[in-house]
């Protein structure tokens, strides 16, 4: 689909409201820092709001409310007649739509979908408000630290990779002959989400998504080098002894996999990052 990239000197008619089409039949996804300020806001604990409104782990926003005149559902945070019951606690998705946010180059840019600006299809009353810069609008809605966030987990997604990279290139495990390793790492990259939520299993999804961090919440970035360093410090303990290439492979495929999950949740590419590692890999030895 095409692209439409913009400046952030951009004058387009935005706005944001509690009560938008927005809020209805989307795939609003969740690093694990939104999911802790999604919990709090509802003043629960981000386990009892996982649970409770997310799916695949705690990815993805649930959206199984009463649907709105096309049909699609309304978000689970969605209450009729009110609109977003913690909008305060909205993820970078919520904040920035209809835009959305590309990295190219270590630089980010701000897009939309299609030749036509979104809500010029949906929300035809914003022609009669007024217009703002794309640097008004993302100042408006206050996604400074939610930009953080996003960009120190791609950075965390990097570096658990880099774990399952190790497992499979400075084991001995490459060096067998193996080609096993990498054909699931594809098989991972094109999985649905509900399948490698399972293959992952509970307990490391757990550590993904609501992790055990009490402290430095409001710093995006504090808290996800902290969840950094507990997700490499839990492989070091769970991978540091292992004896067979059997036990080597299911490892790297494990970390692998996780790094793809969270991958899914930052709403890149996760087919596209998978197939980049694979030829990473092979162009350091590894066998497919």
């Amino acid at each position: 689909m095409q692209r439409t990239k913009l400046s952030t000197k951009s004058i387009l008619p935005l706005t944001c409201s509690r009560s938008g089409t927005c809020c209805f039949g989307k795939a609003v996804m969740l690093n694990p820092w939104e999911l802790i300020r999604f919990s709090k806001e509802k003043k629960i604990t981000s386990r009892e709001f996982r649970d409770l409104y997310c799916d695949f782990g705690g990815i993805q926003l649930r959206f199984n409310g009463k649907p709105d005149k096309k049909g699609q559902p309304a978000c689970s945070q969605y209450i009729n007649n009110f609109g977003c019951s913690v909008h305060q606690g909205r993820p970078l998705a919520c904040r920035l739509y209809p835009l959305g946010r590309q990295i190219q180059f270590n630089k980010a840019h701000y897009i939309y979908q299609g030749d036509k600006f979104p809500c010029l299809n949906d929300c035809s009353e914003v022609l009669q408000l007024p217009k703002l810069t794309v640097e008004e609008y993302i100042k408006g809605q206050e996604t400074a630290d939610f930009e953080k966030a996003q960009d120190e987990y791609l950075l965390v997604m990097q570096n658990i990779a880099d774990i399952g990279f190790e497992l499979l290139l400075d084991s001995g495990l490459a060096e067998s002959g193996d080609t096993k390793t990498l054909a699931v790492w594809r098989e991972m990259g094109k999985e649905l989400p509900e399948l490698l939520a399972e293959r992952i299993g509970k307990e490391w999804i757990d550590c993904l998504m609501i992790p055990n961090i009490n402290d430095d919440v409001e710093n995006p970035i504090t808290f996800a080098k902290k969840h950094n360093d507990l997700l490499v410090l839990k492989a070091q303990e769970k991978f540091g002894s292992l004896q067979t290439l059997q036990e080597l492979h299911e490892a790297s495929v494990l970390i692998i996999g996780i790094a793809l999950h969270l991958s899914r949740g930052l709403g890149a590419d996760t087919q596209g990052i998978s197939e980049h590692w694979i030829e990473i890999a092979k162009s350091h030895g590894a066998l497919e």
